[in-house]
Order: structure tokens, then C-alpha cells, then sequence
């Protein structure tokens, strides 16, 4: 069974940048991480979790419209992981940030599927990201 490790979060001004990093392990980690598409999501206190960034088997990616232009999400199927390169930050931005991976999926996704909970199988036990205003 494949586990996933978030890393990377922390306290920043607004303005500053962050990068989170996801790594899959377990046995069957590399090829069920390369057959896959990963995943960003965020819950901040009091509100639903929310799709922030997906990357495809392709690496075709796909953003929530309040990130596009200040998140890059981007992954390494040969280290098993996926990053989120955060810039711009905001206050709203303050969550916690969890990584997913689908089950095996077909080479090319859309953003109706990676923004769909239920598209995936494995999640991350997440990492707290705060913006100070």
C-alpha cells in the first residue's frame, strides 16, 4: 500500500513563497505513483477542503482559479514525488495542505475529475501552511 508524506509547510508574510513537497512510499510505490495522478488540497478552518492543483499522468496541469498564476504544481515520477511552488501569498491561502493520488487512471485527466474527492485513494496526513498578513 502506498503512503504519501507532505513537508514543506510553515509561517510566511503575505507576499512570501512556499514550496510543499509530497513523497509516495511503500512497495508498490513507484509504478502505483507514475500510473497515477497527484493532487493539492486545502482546508482552512471552518471550510470544506478544496481542490488546489492536480498534475496528470501526462503532466498536464490544472489550478482552482484563485491560485492560477501564483502556484506551480509539478512532480517527479523517478523520486515519487509532487511539489507545490506557492508565490504571491495570501492570508487566504492559510490551510492545511494535503496531497492525493488517484488510483491508476488513463494518461489524460480532466480538472472535473482531479477536483473530485472521490477520484482518489490515498491521501496525505497533511501540512499546515499560515500566511501573517
Amino acid at each position: 500500500q502506498v503512503q504519501l508524506e507532505e513537508s514543506g509547510g510553515g509561517l510566511v508574510q503575505a507576499g512570501g513563497s512556499l514550496r510543499l513537497s509530497c513523497v509516495a512510499s511503500g512497495r508498490t510505490s513507484n509504478r502505483a505513483f507514475s500510473e497515477a495522478a497527484m493532487s493539492w488540497f486545502r482546508q482552512a478552518p471552518g471550510k470544506e477542503r478544496e481542490f488546489v492543483a492536480g498534475i496528470d499522468r501526462s503532466g498536464g496541469t490544472f489550478y482552482a482559479d484563485s491560485v492560477k498564476g501564483r502556484f506551480t504544481i509539478s512532480r517527479d515520477n523517478a523520486k515519487n514525488t509532487v511539489a507545490l511552488q506557492m508565490t504571491s501569498l495570501k492570508p487566504d491561502d492559510s490551510a492545511v495542505y494535503y496531497c492525493a493520488k488517484t488510483r491508476r487512471v488513463a494518461f489524460f485527466a480532466n480538472i472535473n475529475y482531479l477536483s473530485s474527492e472521490n477520484s482518489y485513494e490515498t491521501w496525505g496526513q497533511g501540512t499546515q501552511v499560515t500566511v501573517s498578513s
